[in-house]
């Protein structure tokens, strides 16, 4: 079971440091829209901190959670138009 929730911690940090990268804000700069975009990012940034600092500390579970809290945070975002992303393969769930 350790060993199961350790690929899925290190499969979901994959996965959001991916998507961070994939991810480029949609609205013009200096909008309203920017702006959500920009604290949506920044949220999943830190969550992405977050969880490796839980996985440095061998708390997986934590660094499980933060990294998926930090993909719904993109994911979201991309899901309202904030994020221009890819919209096939593994990363995002829109359409």
């Amino acid at each position: 079971m350790a060993a199961d929730l350790e690929e899925k911690t290190n499969r979901y940090g994959e996965l959001l440091t991916e998507a961070l990268d994939a991810a480029t804000i949609a609205p013009p700069e200096g909008t309203p829209m920017a702006d959500a975009a920009d604290d949506c990012y920044e949220m999943a940034a830190s969550y992405l901190e977050d969880g490796n600092h839980f996985r440095e500390q061998d708390d997986l579970v934590n660094a499980l959670a933060s990294f998926s809290y930090g993909h719904a945070w993109l994911d979201a975002g991309a899901r309202v138009g904030l994020f221009d992303v890819p919209r096939e393969g593994h990363l995002f769930t829109v359409e």
